[in-house]
This record gives C-alpha cells, structure tokens and sequence, in this order.
C-alpha cells in the first residue's frame, strides 16, 4: 500500500491560514473595544472634546473702510509697514489706522457695528473675529484708541456678542444699538466719554466699574478716576447759510454771511465757538477767522472773499464740557457782475385765497426768484411759480431776481394788476 506524505502538510497549512485570520480578526475587535471604552470615560470625566470643532474663526476678509476722506494711513501689525488707506484696504488685528490733520475715516467692523474716526486719531484694531458654532454665531471685536477721538456705533446684538473699546485708562464694552464717542487727549492725560444712546460698561485702570447710559458724559482724570456724571451736552445746529448755499459779493469784490445756529436740544451751554475755513478739516492753513465764547446763537463773517468756505460749531457748558463739532456746513462766495441786468417776463399773479398768492413768469433757465422769503428756480424753459403768503393789505410786493452770473435785479410787483416794473 503507498502512503502520499503531501497530504497531511496540505491540511496543515491551511488550517493555519484560518486561525490567523480569526485571531487577527479577534485582536482589531479587542483593540476597538478598549479605544471606545476609553474615549466614553474620556467624554465622563473630560465632557466632549469635539463640541466645537464646526467653530469656524473668519478673519479673511477683515474690517473694511466704508469711506474716508484726506491723508488716512494703515500701519500693518505683521511687517510694520505703512500704507496710504483705499477702498480695497482690508484691516486685521494688530492693524493701526491713523488719521492726520486732513484725515477721516469710516469703518465697519465683523458685528456690524461703525467706527468713525475723527482727524488728528490713531485707534488699533485688536480683535475682529467671526465664530459660527452649534450655539450660534458670534462676534468679538476690540479697538483701542491711543489718540484723538473715535465714535462707534453698535447694531443689534446675540448674547455672544462682544464689543469693547479700550483707552489707556479705560476698557468699555458696548451694549447692542449704542451710540458712544471716546477721545483721548495725550498733552494733557485726560478722556471723556460720551453717549449718546444706548448704554456702556466701563471699568477703569483703577478698578471703578459703573455702567454709562445714553445721554451721559464722562470725564476721565489723569489718575484714571471719573469725574462727576453730567447730562451729555448736545451739538448745536446750523440753521443759515443753508448747506451748499451761494452767496454773492458785492460791488467791493467781498461780502459779509450770517452765520445762525439752534440751541443743542439737550444741555445748557454757556458759550460757543465757531471756526469758518477753506478746508472741511479745518487746518490752520485754510483758517480764515474763529471766534470763541459767544453768547449769542449767530455770528456775523465780514469781507468774505470769491470762494468755497466751510464753517462748523460747536457748545461748552459751564462746567467746561464741550459738545461735539457740528458737521461741516459748506457755502460759496461767488463773483456779481458789475452792471449786469436780469430780465424777467410773463409776470402773473394768482389770488388763491386769505393772503395767498401764485405768482409765475420766465427768466434765463438757472435765475433764482425771490419774493417775500420765498425762492423758486427758474426751469429749462425759463418757467417759474412760487407761492407767497403777505402780510395785512400789502398790494404791491418786492421781487429779486438773481442770474448764476451773480447779476441782479429787483422789480416791484402788483398783486392787483400782475405786472411789475424794474428798480433801479
């Protein structure tokens, strides 16, 4: 009988290829068993490492400038390098901007809020982050203001909202929809606080913590303490001349303008100051006259000059708070023909009732009409109507009439009849 050797190996061998398979098999499934076990202990005692791993920080696209006008400058955190600000300029934490004499700038910022810096200002942009997370979006932002004056404006806020600005001697977190301006005056040591809405939470380099509500002011000493709460001081109103409006010269070659403003809404000023300049910044160079502690609401500019001229106000309380300046108002001087006539025809007038009056005719397209403290524009078709309201039983009424030349001319109009006749 023959025996054949190679068949008890055969079976051997692959008797031992399916154990080791099994035991690997065996040994994987033991492995996962213990990681499991050790991450739920993990997860017991630690909580889930994994909550906020969905957090995204956005950073990307930075804050960005909504506008500014002059020399504004960014200073960048990670080279030093400065450059001159552009509508593409993109700001990141660490990023300082600063505004020179002829500068400002508006910015807006991850949560929404606006930073309007005023001239003369460094302020740095700290933090300017965007998180989204399974509890909701949130935002931090931080600026630190080194010098001059800064007003932010927050909108509406979730609970994970931050937004502070720090000074050298204070930290000030934001609540949502305030209006808050901040300055920093470096030559003397000394801050202030204003808000105008909203709330804030101040904390000064001393400890003190008090809460600033809208219409409050704050002053901050040199020592870093807060002086006495007062009622915010509002800006006075410009009321005359009116923003853009065009005044003419006389004779001379110069004229005199009115300059009329309203009491602040909110205050009790003392006294006012009043700056008019060829600059809307106000630089000295383009300074042409300033006028300090004046009682009265108006002020009178004499020998005005051909030109563009920009004036602003501004209120001081008694306790030596000051307002902030109006914004720029702007007029132009503009040169009067000498001897020039300006020819209106097709006078009309229309009773309508009381002492009420229509009144229409045609001049050169451009010329401005005048009677009674009223004003109308004359059409591309050189048609004008205004109406006009007298006083008692006046039948006859003064009309001016002005050309974009700067030539006058004035004529007395009856109501009665509807005709006029030229004054010398």
């Amino acid at each position: 009988m023959t025996t054949n050797p190679a068949k008890p190996a055969r079976f051997y061998v692959e008797w031992w290829v399916i154990q080791k398979r099994i035991i690997y098999l065996i040994v994987t499934l033991l492995i996962l068993c213990l990681l499991g076990a050790g991450a739920a202990l993990y997860v017991w005692k630690y909580g889930n490492p994994f909550k906020n791993v969905g957090a995204v920080t956005d950073t990307s696209s930075g804050a960005r400038f909504i506008s500014f006008e002059g020399d504004v400058r960014v200073v960048r955190a990670a080279t030093r390098e400065t450059i001159a600000a552009s509508s593409e300029t993109r700001l990141f934490p660490g990023d300082t901007v600063q505004t020179q004499a002829d500068g400002r700038a508006r910015i807006s910022m991850a949560d929404g809020s606006t930073l309007r810096v005023s001239p003369n200002s460094t302020v740095i942009i700290r933090d300017n982050t965007k998180t989204d997370s399974e509890d909701g979006q949130g935002t931090k932002v931080r600026v630190a203001v080194d010098s001059g004056q800064v007003n932010v404006r927050t909108e509406e806020q979730n609970s994970k909202t931050i937004n502070v600005v720090e000074t050298k001697q204070t930290q000030n977190r934001l609540a949502a929809q305030t209006d808050a301006s901040f300055g920093v005056n470096n030559a003397d040591h000394t801050e202030e606080i204003r808000i105008g809405s909203g709330s804030i939470e101040t904390t000064t380099k001393s400890g003190e913590k008090t809460t600033v509500k809208g219409g409050e002011y704050v002053a901050v000493n040199p020592s870093g303490t807060l002086a006495k709460r007062e009622k915010l001081l509002d800006v006075p109103q410009p009321s005359a001349p009116k923003d853009l409006a065009k005044v003419y010269a006389d004779a001379n070659g110069s004229t005199s303008v009115g300059l009329k403003w309203q009491r602040p809404p909110v205050g009790s000023p003392s006294h006012y100051r009043v700056e008019v300049a060829t600059s809307p910044f106000f630089v000295d160079a383009g300074r042409v006259t300033e006028r300090d502690q004046l009682a009265t609401t108006e002020f009178n500019v004499t020998d005005l000059r051909p030109g563009i001229y920009f004036w602003r106000v501004r209120a001081t309380a008694a306790s030596g708070q000051t307002s902030e300046w109006s914004e720029p108002q702007k007029f132009i001087v503009a040169p009067s023909n000498k001897g020039g006539t300006v020819s209106v025809s097709d006078w009309a007038v229309e009773y309508l009732g009381g002492s009420i009056y229509l009144v229409r005719g045609h001049a050169q397209p451009g010329t401005t009409i005048r009677i009674a403290e009223r004003e109308a524009l004359a059409a591309g078709d050189g048609a004008f109507q205004l109406q006009i309201t007298t006083s008692g039983n006046t039948r006859e009424v003064e009309a001016e009439a002005r050309d974009p030349d700067g030539n006058n001319s004035r004529y007395k109009l009856s109501l009665a009849q509807g005709t006029a006749r030229a004054l010398r």
